[in-house]
């Protein structure tokens, strides 16, 4: 005799891939679901009255008659429910209404000031929450709260174990947010989620075992492995910015020295801009950024490594370099059959993704890069709400959208 968990469980799993298969192939009718998946017709209609009721699922229609009455169809809802996904950074936290197919329906980025750091950024991380939600016109549809940060990040107990920039260790961000605002929440690390979200939705549904890398205001990684994130053993694994290409090098943050972060990050790259422009070296940045050592940002890097600049050029020598040195060595470890690029630093970055890919190809061994493929991310601007948002229907719904 089956147990009543038993008998949950499966239902539950019934629900989940009927769900997924009016939102694959919908509208279709409760008959063809049946017949697709291998359900009993009655356990099908069970499930979709649930769906509607939960306002996930809609009645769309009648369909053509296969001998006998024409059958209702049924279709996805997308904006029948919506979730809160929460990116944070360094520099801001951005925080964004979605609805179950990760399209972003309203967002607001709520800027990182200097210092704020320790229990300043958590509470700011939740008044800015708080302060999104108080413009939200219905939060009983909200499924829950999504958030993604930077770090080693215990996604199973949702805690924020260390961060060394934001002087974050062992906070339950999770639970604070979970007592506050009395919705479940999510908390999973930046790079992982994105890593997941490339492996659902973006350039890598057909891969199994990816590595996405992420350089920008610091560098990560996350890593697919026979087609589900590795985390480690507590949530630690993909820490790609503190692994070390240099034992003399400069001292970092996490109290390490070398580490690759320190040489290919923004912070990195614009101590070397502003280097060389102290040295007297004829650059465009400065004339691109109006004359002011503060405005030169990412885009206006790229805006000068397109025009061919000279120290622009050697600063992506360079950091091609450092980059495909630590790239290697996770090719030569874990083997994948897709490498995916993202972060500030590669958007757009033409020149240095073509300079990363051929040095790996190089340095690599031979038989780690024999269908190995290159791909820029493909996520689009909301890269980092839509990660977290993959984070939550990864969990609640098994979605692969």
């Amino acid at each position: 005799m089956r147990r009543t968990g038993d008998l949950k469980l499966i239902q539950e799993l019934n629900r989940f891939i009927i769900l997924d298969t009016i939102r694959q192939h919908g509208p279709i009718s409760r008959s063809d679901i049946a017949k697709r998946q291998g359900i009993s017709p009655t356990t099908v209609t069970s499930a979709v009255n649930e769906l509607i009721r939960d306002g996930l699922v809609a009645e769309d229609g009648t369909g053509e008659s296969k001998g006998g009455r024409k059958p209702i169809m049924v279709r996805f809802c997308p904006d029948g429910k919506f979730l809160i996904g929460v990116s944070i950074t360094n520099t801001a936290i951005t925080i964004a209404e979605m609805n179950l197919e990760a399209a972003t329906k309203r967002k607001q980025v709520y800027p990182v000031g200097p210092g704020m750091v320790s229990e300043r950024i958590v509470q700011y991380v939740l008044d800015s929450i708080a302060d999104f939600l108080g413009q939200v016109e219905d939060v009983t549809r909200c499924l829950g709260i999504s958030i993604i940060a930077p770090g080693i990040v215990d996604a199973a107990s949702g805690v924020i174990r260390f961060n060394s920039k934001l002087r974050l260790t062992d906070v339950p961000l999770k639970d604070l947010a979970e007592q506050r605002f009395g919705m479940e929440t999510w908390l999973d690390n930046d790079a992982n989620a994105i890593a997941l979200a490339e492996k659902n939705f973006g350039v890598g549904l057909d891969a199994d075992n990816l590595l996405f890398v992420t350089v920008g205001e610091g560098v990560g990684s996350g890593l697919v492995v026979n087609g589900s994130i590795f985390r480690g053993s507590r949530g630690g694994a993909g820490e790609f910015g503190h692994t070390t290409v240099d034992r003399s090098g400069m001292r970092c943050d996490c109290g390490n020295v070398g580490c690759l972060e320190n040489y290919v990050a923004w912070p990195a790259i614009y101590t070397g801009l502003l280097s060389a422009i102290a040295r007297g070296k004829e650059t465009l940045v400065l004339e691109l950024a109006g004359g002011d050592l503060t405005k030169i940002t990412f885009d206006v890097f790229r805006q000068a490594l397109q025009q061919k600049d000279q120290v622009c050029e050697d600063i992506v020598e360079e950091i091609a370099s450092y980059l495909s040195i630590g790239i290697v060595n996770l090719v030569n470890l874990f083997n994948p059959s897709l490498i995916i690029l993202g972060g500030e630093m590669m958007r757009d970055n033409h020149v240095l993704f073509e300079r990363i890919e051929k040095q790996v190809r190089e340095q690599a061994m031979g038989i780690m890069v024999e269908g190995l493929e290159f791909r820029p991310t493909m996520l689009g601007a909301d890269f980092e709400v839509k990660a977290a948002a993959a984070v939550l229907l990864q969990d609640v719904f098994h979605f692969s959208l």
